[in-house]
């Protein structure tokens, strides 16, 4: 089974299983890793934000351009932020490494 590893805002990294065909924000939920996901995977929010290892992000599709809308939003972009969402586990991302962002920006909480 793949494998993937959170690297959490204070450092510590965790490696867990990632099953073939879930997404990066199903693991962390399934793993009580702290990434929100206020959407519930529905690409309406940029809660589940991730910034991918350089290594591993030229592996992943590219970025619809409804992501890229949602990741404007995000707290702490950079070049290789992901949408934990849009990322599903293939053969070809076995040692995925993902950071958390220090924070969030939950405008779905926001707005209301």
């Amino acid at each position: 089974m793949p494998k993937m590893t959170f690297i959490h805002p204070d450092g510590r990294r965790q490696e867990l299983d990632a099953p073939l065909g879930l997404s990066v924000l199903e693991i962390a939920h399934r793993n009580n890793i702290d990434l929100e996901g206020a959407c519930e995977g529905s690409l309406a929010c940029s809660t589940c934000h991730v910034i991918v290892d350089a290594k591993f992000y030229s592996a992943l599709p590219e970025a619809t351009e409804d992501e890229e809308d949602m990741l404007d939003l995000a707290f702490g972009l950079t070049h290789t932020s992901r949408l934990g969402c849009q990322i599903i586990i293939t053969q070809q991302l076995d040692g995925l490494v993902v950071n958390l962002p220090s924070a969030t920006r939950n405008m779905l909480l926001e707005g209301a």
